[in-house]
């Protein structure tokens, strides 16, 4: 590992004085900084080890709407404990429960979850966010298959690697950034990119910016998450998809249907989410519903298999959130 400066704070102002004018880096829970800097994939002359409180909250705000806050520091075994959040959110805690194992979840955070860089190999080995060597694209004609189905006419193939975002972005959430010019909220949605170029990142969070917190509405309606993956130990998942509903009556008025897994961006099925208003979620509805989150998909030589998993993951989120989880029936 590269030697670095470090600095200590549970201030976020203090941490982006500590990030400016050098190349720093947020250390957060250290699950994932850690592992690029052992690799040389990362290599911040300064490393800024940002720890505000862990809370996880319901409140009011002053026009009356009933929010969820959740702090940039706060744990994933911290969300996971609060039983508000997950009678009310069961999305957000469910996706957050697959995460890891609980020593993990002790350490990892929400901010740092939404932030972690991508787990594709040939990024991990050093060849860039694009996987391009002598104008080759190494994932396209390499190992492609967990890399991307959507989306993949560029050279960036991996796939978004927070699974949490994937809730939060169908739950509407938004983040609060603190930067040297100060204070904005961008939906969670905006925290990322498709690169272009090499020199382009999938974040758009500034260098010298920090994740303070998350807010999000509480929901008007039901929601859930599935994932698939390939062991139920230790593992990131292969595809996820999570819902929000609003029903009136019986069929669903509006739905948010976000998928993780298939694209370098967290990917909105609005096809999909077109297809499901106006009817109720029943097995041949959320079928339905499923196969229009396949339009415009665009597979590698090694992933087709996702085409399949990610029309399950979509049909059984959207059963989940109206309780029927059939598979699990004995």
């Amino acid at each position: 590992m590269k030697a670095f400066e470090y600095v200590s704070t549970a201030s976020a102002d203090i941490a982006v004085k500590a990030l400016g004018g050098v190349d720093g880096a947020i250390l957060a829970g250290g699950t994932d900084l850690l592992s690029r800097m052992k690799d040389y994939v990362t290599t911040p002359k300064r490393v800024v080890d940002f720890n505000p409180q862990s809370v996880v909250q319901k409140e009011t705000s002053p026009g009356g709407v009933p929010t969820w806050t959740i702090l940039a520091g706060t744990t994933l075994a911290d969300l996971l404990a609060s039983k508000a959040l997950r009678e009310e959110l069961p999305a957000l805690w469910q996706a957050a429960s697959e995460v890891g194992t609980p020593q993990i979840k002790n350490m990892a955070t929400i901010a740092g979850n939404l932030l972690q860089r991508p787990r594709c190999w040939y990024y991990r080995s050093g060849f860039g966010l694009l996987s391009v060597k002598d104008g080759k694209n190494l994932l396209r004609e390499g190992d492609n298959r967990y890399a991307s189905i959507f989306h993949t006419d560029g050279d960036a193939l991996f796939v978004a690697p927070s699974s949490l975002a994937v809730p939060l972005i169908a739950l509407g959430a938004s983040a609060t950034i603190l930067g040297p010019k100060g204070e904005r909220t961008v939906m969670v949605s905006s925290l990322y990119q498709i690169p272009k170029r090499d020199s382009d990142r999938e974040l758009t969070i500034g260098a010298d910016e920090v994740l303070t917190k998350i807010t999000l509405p509480a929901p008007q309606g039901k929601n859930a998450t599935y994932e698939a993956r390939q062991k139920q130990s230790h593992d990131w998942p292969l595809v996820l998809a999570s819902v929000s509903l609003r029903f009136d009556g019986a069929s669903v008025s509006q739905a948010s249907i976000v998928i993780g897994g298939v694209a370098p961006i967290p990917y909105r099925a609005v096809e999909a989410e077109k297809a499901m208003f106006g009817k109720p979620v029943t097995l041949e509805t959320a079928e339905a519903v499923a196969a229009n989150a396949i339009n415009g998909v665009k597979p590698l030589s090694g992933n087709v298999y996702k085409v399949a998993l990610t029309k399950t993951v979509v049909k059984r989120a959207l059963l989940a959130a109206v309780g029927n989880r059939y598979w699990e029936e004995v």
